[in-house]
């Protein structure tokens, strides 16, 4: 028996068909989900005072989001009913946006305020500040005398 590997991008299309594959296919045709077009980037970044969270989620309006605190948890979560568009001089040749809903969780170590967690959405950009409680925080270093 012979393993044969399959290439789906070079049965038997042309130079200009497979160019047409390549750049006209969304990312989630190639990898078989729909998790690059459904899920938002988050970029997370941390100082010393606070763990920030910044989702990027274009489109949306404030009262679409739900923020919650599951025990160690928290669920950023979206829901955008869908709204059936006529494009009034034409038909759409391609329309990819698609955030009707998401829902993405991040744990949270016991060393953040969970109640005093603040966000704010604006331009596209969902922004958590989540602070640190007190022994979190660095310390300025101890000078020991010796006696």
């Amino acid at each position: 028996m012979n393993i044969v590997k399959v290439n789906p991008f070079l049965q038997g299309k042309s130079f200009t068909n497979l160019l047409d594959d390549v750049f006209n296919r969304s990312i989630s045709d190639l990898v078989g989900s729909d998790f690059a077009v459904t899920t938002p980037s988050v970029n997370v970044s941390e100082d010393n005072e606070n763990v920030v969270l910044e989702v990027a989620a274009p489109g949306l309006d404030k009262k679409d989001f739900n923020i919650t605190v599951e025990k160690d948890q928290l669920i950023i979560s979206a829901t955008k009913e869908a709204q059936a568009e006529d494009k009034e001089e034409g038909k759409w040749t391609r329309k990819e946006f698609n955030y009707q809903s998401f829902k993405r969780s991040f744990h949270l170590s016991d060393k953040i305020e969970t109640d005093k967690i603040e966000a704010e959405y604006n331009n596209g950009i969902l922004k958590l500040v989540l602070p640190k409680k007190e022994e979190a925080k660095p310390k300025a270093p101890a000078t020991i005398d010796i006696k």
